[in-house]
């Protein structure tokens, strides 16, 4: 008989695995909340339609979407954002501005699976709505630092590479480059650190060649690595646009750097995240050493809400990938080794015995202990084994001989001594034991 298999792409949770993956989830909800964010959740499978306004037909080829029974076109859910736009959008006139929401949950992609990329996986996502300013990038870059930092990773270990496609914009127009233009060089730097020159290839199909001397500003403004370089080569050009994101850049960056957060940031105008509905700063983080896809990635999309039926609401978010984080946390060994072991262990003599121990078991498990106990009878000696190996600090022991004492025998495992207590003074003892107060 064949056995079965998981799908490719699609990753199972050992219990090990389990407790890596929690390790990660609950570092970052930690962070989530020391920032002041609110945590929501939504439904797995959404209208096809959604992601289709939100990005074109041409994202159905990445989902796994499908006819419901009742005849409904659906999706299982690719990304998070139009889905936190739309419920946001249905009560944002009830919402405390901003409104700062963050989720962990799983995606799927029908993609080919590849090293930091599974067809199904789970981000951190982060958002704040409401404020239209460059404090709310601030607050939502100060957060995603830290919920890699909070690992004990450093900025010897990860950056984020700030990038703007409002400048990107104006700069263009400056130069003479229509909107359709724009978007199409735009496509040709999404792509230039993978291919060089070739990236133009598909906008000189649609727009013709660029001049050389075109060509020449738009990579000069793709070097741009610093605020000083930035604001150089904005110099000579002037307007009352650049002038103004100018400030906007100043803050972002003043704000960072008195976060203590310099270190973490580098400009990098590479950066303009392909999705279309971004409208302004965009950010991702990548270990330093150039060999994991992208930890992270977000920016802001003022446009979405409004776009998916919701009102006119500023908003900024960014998403953290489980398997690319657990990757990385792997290479520097900062992830820890996960052991569950018992607080006590209950060695019992036989079927009497066993009715006078589970009301003790059950007793120390509802005040918090991990207890364990053989489920069927065994020796005494093979039951000591297994506290051993359970790494229990405790064994309680009920014998023939205790019963009829009307005592319970506790032995501390790391050093083998041994006391009797009184049935009903069980729990105090053990909680004593652990909380310091055993001689």
């Amino acid at each position: 008989m064949a056995q079965f298999q998981s799908l490719p792409g699609f990753r199972e949770f050992y219990p090990e695995a389990f407790a890596r993956r929690n390790h990660i989830f609950r570092l970052w909800r930690q962070t989530a909340n020391t920032f002041g964010f609110q945590e929501y959740d939504a439904p797995v499978l959404e209208p096809l339609e959604l992601y289709k306004t939100k990005s074109g037909d041409e994202i159905e080829a990445q989902l796994f979407s499908f006819t419901d029974k009742g005849g409904r076109e659906v999706a299982l859910r690719p990304e998070m954002t139009p889905t936190v736009c739309r419920l946001v959008g249905a009560k944002a006139n009830a919402l405390k501005r901003p409104i700062k929401w963050f989720s962990i949950a799983e995606f799927y992609r029908y993609e080919r699976a590849q090293k930091g990329r599974e067809r199904a996986f789970f981000q951190f996502n982060a958002d704040i709505f409401g404020e239209p300013g460059p404090e709310a990038e601030i607050e939502l870059i100060g957060l995603l630092v830290q919920c890699i930092r909070s690992f004990g990773l450093t900025a010897q270990d990860f950056y984020v590479r700030l990038s703007d496609r409002n400048l990107w914009f104006y700069y263009l127009e400056a130069l003479g480059f229509t909107e359709a233009q724009t978007r199409g060089i735009l496509g040709a730097i999404d792509k230039y650190e993978k291919m060089g020159d070739d990236a133009f290839n598909a906008y000189t199909e649609t727009h013709g060649a660029l001049a050389p001397e075109s060509k020449d500003k738009i990579l000069a403004f793709l070097g741009v690595k610093s605020l000083a370089a930035l604001e150089q080569i904005l110099a000579s050009i002037g307007g009352e646009k650049l002038a103004a994101r100018l400030l906007d850049w100043r803050k972002l960056l003043g704000g960072l750097e008195a976060m203590g957060l310099a270190d973490f940031v580098e400009v990098d105008f590479g950066v303009v995240r392909g999705l279309a509905y971004y409208t302004g700063f965009v950010f991702e983080a990548f270990d330093r050493k150039g060999e994991l896809r992208a930890i992270a990635g977000g920016g802001r999309y003022n446009d979405l809400v409004a776009k998916l039926g919701g009102p006119d609401l500023p908003a900024v978010g960014f998403a953290i990938g489980d398997v690319t984080m657990g990757l990385l946390l792997e290479q520097r060994g900062l992830m820890p080794a996960f052991v569950q072991t018992t607080d006590v262990y209950a060695v019992i003599g036989g079927e009497a015995e066993r009715a006078a121990a589970f009301g003790d078991i059950f007793a120390l498990r509802a005040g918090g202990y991990r207890v364990e106990y053989p489920l069927k009878d065994a020796a005494f000696g093979k039951q000591f084994k297994a506290a051993a190996e359970s790494g229990a600090k405790l064994a309680l022991i009920y014998g023939t001989e205790e019963l009829a004492k009307g005592v319970v025998k506790i032995r501390d495992l790391s050093d083998r001594s041994e006391h009797e207590v009184p049935r009903d003074q069980v729990f105090a003892a053990v909680r004593d034991f652990f909380s310091g107060g055993a001689e």
